[in-house]
């Protein structure tokens, strides 16, 4: 089984700063990408974040030059720094990894962590 459990959500002031943090654990083969994804309107979910393994990134538009996706691939650990938070943000950030156990890669899910930006 893989568990993908985050951590380092919160409040903030609209302009603030939060990191979020994603740990994937169980019986892992490796992970392709791993990333992060919130509710938007029209749409189920829509991609915040993303990163390979080998450390290539893709953003949201929304996002673009205020959040930064790393990776700590030696940990299973993917961070999501977010500068100049906006009450548009606030949401619940699901965390994904697309994993690999024994032959093929399926996506994980961790059970979403609360942001919230005060105007």
């Amino acid at each position: 089984q893989v568990q993908l459990v985050e951590s380092g959500g919160g409040l903030v002031e609209t302009g603030g700063s939060l990191r979020v943090s994603c740990t994937a654990s169980g019986s892992i083969g490796s992970i392709n990408s791993m990333g992060w994804s919130r509710p938007a309107p029209g749409k189920q979910r829509e991609l915040v974040a993303a990163i390979t393994s080998g450390g290539n990134a893709n953003y949201a538009e929304s996002v673009a030059g205020r959040f930064t996706i790393s990776r700590d691939n030696a940990k299973n650990t993917a961070y999501l720094q977010m500068n100049s938070l906006k009450p548009e943000d606030t949401a619940v950030y699901f965390c994904y990894g697309n994993i690999r156990l024994y032959a093929n890669y399926r996506l994980y899910w961790g059970q979403g962590t609360q942001v919230t930006v005060s105007s």
